[in-house]
């Protein structure tokens, strides 16, 4: 499902035009990157839980060359579904 299908899914279930969708799904986005920029986790009751985890300094080394390379630690977003949706999923869907 692609932006436009979704909004237009997400305005028909709320009864709503695709704009008002639209922009509340604009809202949604920038809101959630607010908080992730703030260095917060996520959750949200029933779907899941978007958490910032760190990934520590490491050295990696190319095949090519074998030359070693330092790759820095930086932040990564990671989510962890709600069990009911993971099972759901493992499923194919069906309930």
């Amino acid at each position: 499902m692609n932006n436009k299908e979704f909004i237009s899914s997400l305005a028909k279930k709320m009864g709503s035009k695709t704009a008002t969708a639209q922009q509340f799904t604009e809202e949604l986005v920038n809101a959630m990157g607010d908080c992730f920029i703030e260095g917060n986790d996520i959750q949200l009751t029933n779907f899941g839980t978007f958490e910032l985890k760190k990934k520590m300094e490491r050295v990696i080394v190319n095949p090519a060359s074998g030359q070693r390379m330092l790759v820095p630690p930086k932040l990564v977003l990671g989510f962890k579904p709600h069990p009911a949706w993971k099972d759901s999923i493992k499923k194919g869907g069906a309930e």
